[in-house]
This record gives structure tokens, C-alpha cells and sequence, in this order.
């Protein structure tokens, strides 16, 4: 059973293209529960943040609400997002993961929030928040 933080807000999974700037606003001024995530690749920059900190330039997918496990996840532990993808993916959920070097985060769409917390649940996770 792993205990599973429900952040506060939405977010914004973006794209930009590649070589873009990254806005200065994704980075200052950070709250304590908000997290921004950041990925490179050849074909363009991936970014996680609350709606608000989105870059006007993104191309911007549906609204989400994040997930973080609210416990520090040992690094061998190679089961723990298993665990908490696989009763999403049997409740027809998408999810969006991201990890960080303390824990793991989980994307769902904010219209299926109730479904996926509830699916959480019945695999014996507790919800917070």
C-alpha cells in the first residue's frame, strides 16, 4: 500500500518546439506543493506545470490533476509505479508519470479524477488530500 498525495490545482502537460526559451515564470516563485517538470529531446521540450505557469507558446493537452507518492520511493523499488498504473489502466484511466530522485508522480485527467482515485484505492492505496 503506498500513500498517494493529491496536489492542489491543475496541470498542464505542454509541448514546445524544439530550441525553444523556457518562460523564467516556470521556475520563480514556486509554491510548496507545486511541481514542474522539464524533458529535452531532439524533437522538442516537454514540460509538466500548474495551468497557470504554462508558456503561452505551448501547444497544451487536456486539463490534469497530479498525483505525488507521498513517501520517498527507494530507488531499486522497480514495482511501485506498476502498482499504481496498472488499477488506472484496468479503469480505462490515462495517466501521465514522471519521476523525480525522491518520488514518483502520476498525471490523470481531471474529468476522470474520481475514477482513478477510486481504482487507486480499490488496489489498496490511500488518497490524501
Amino acid at each position: 500500500m503506498l500513500d498517494i498525495a493529491l496536489l492542489p490545482g491543475e496541470y498542464a502537460v505542454c509541448r514546445l518546439a524544439a530550441g525553444s526559451t523556457l518562460p523564467h515564470a516556470l521556475s520563480s516563485g514556486l509554491g510548496h506543493a507545486d511541481v514542474v517538470t522539464v524533458s529535452w529531446t531532439a524533437d522538442g521540450i516537454s514540460v509538466i506545470c500548474p495551468t497557470e505557469r504554462a508558456p503561452a507558446q505551448a501547444v497544451v493537452e487536456t486539463v490534469w490533476r497530479c498525483l505525488r507518492v507521498a513517501s520517498p520511493v527507494d530507488v531499486p523499488g522497480t514495482n511501485t509505479l506498476a502498482a499504481l498504473v496498472d488499477p488506472l489502466a484496468e479503469a480505462r484511466v490515462s495517466v501521465v508519470t514522471f519521476s523525480t530522485f525522491d518520488t514518483d508522480y502520476l498525471l490523470v485527467p481531471a474529468v476522470r479524477l474520481t475514477e482513478g482515485t477510486a481504482a487507486l484505492e480499490r488496489a489498496g492505496h490511500r488518497i490524501l488530500g
